[in-house]
């Protein structure tokens, strides 16, 4: 059976955000990879709670992601504040590290942060497939079952976005879209996300 790849769909310039500063990055849709450096890349987080938000009392950091097309990353937390980024991607995975009254201080997948609206961002939990590995230009196995020896399903590659349904601290379960096939349904290794900490469990 041909192998599916699950990969770039459609290149822009100005994608997941658009600055005051010049910067062409490219965009493509939630089945598609981000085709960005792996150097501007966060590394895999390490799932460090220290802390509970003083507005929501929920735990600090923790994953959401964009509810919109776009979003304004702000300076600070208010309109009085300058836009540092709008980003142009629904579904983009952010992590919360701050919040402040209806604001809430986001970290986005290149290390980025600044100050968000709150109902801007979603419970939704996506992630983005190895972003840091984009440079290697490897594919990732989208497995039918949670076993190293599983059949392939897809193969995706780094930067794509996919919805989480359900991960118990080594693999989770992810919904990608591939065309013309549709939603595909696999598990990953939980360690080639970035959305979701190494040892969060998720049901």
């Amino acid at each position: 059976m041909k192998s599916i790849v699950i990969g770039l769909a459609i290149r822009i310039s100005a994608g997941l955000r658009a600055g005051p500063a010049p910067r062409h990055m490219l965009m493509a849709g939630l089945t598609a990879a981000c085709l960005v450096s792996a150097s501007l890349f966060a590394a895999p987080a390490v799932h460090a709670q220290a802390s509970i938000g003083p507005e929501t009392r929920l735990p600090l950091p923790r994953y959401v992601s964009l509810k919109t097309d776009k979003v304004n990353m702000r300076e600070g937390p208010s309109t009085d504040h300058g836009t540092r980024w709008v980003y142009q991607r629904a579904g983009l995975p952010v992590e919360i590290i701050a919040e402040f009254e209806n604001w809430r201080r986001i970290r986005d997948p290149e290390g980025e942060d600044g100050w968000v609206w709150h109902s801007l961002l979603s419970g939704r939990r996506t992630a983005i497939v190895a972003p840091w590995d984009r440079a290697a230009e490897r594919v990732v196995d989208l497995l039918e079952q949670p076993e190293p020896a599983s059949r392939v399903l897809a193969r995706i590659e780094p930067g794509v976005v996919a919805g989480i349904s359900d991960c118990d601290g080594e693999w989770c379960r992810l919904a990608v879209v591939a065309e013309p096939q549709g939603e595909i349904i696999g598990f990953l290794r939980q360690e080639e996300l970035w959305g979701v900490y190494p040892d969060e469990m998720l049901d």
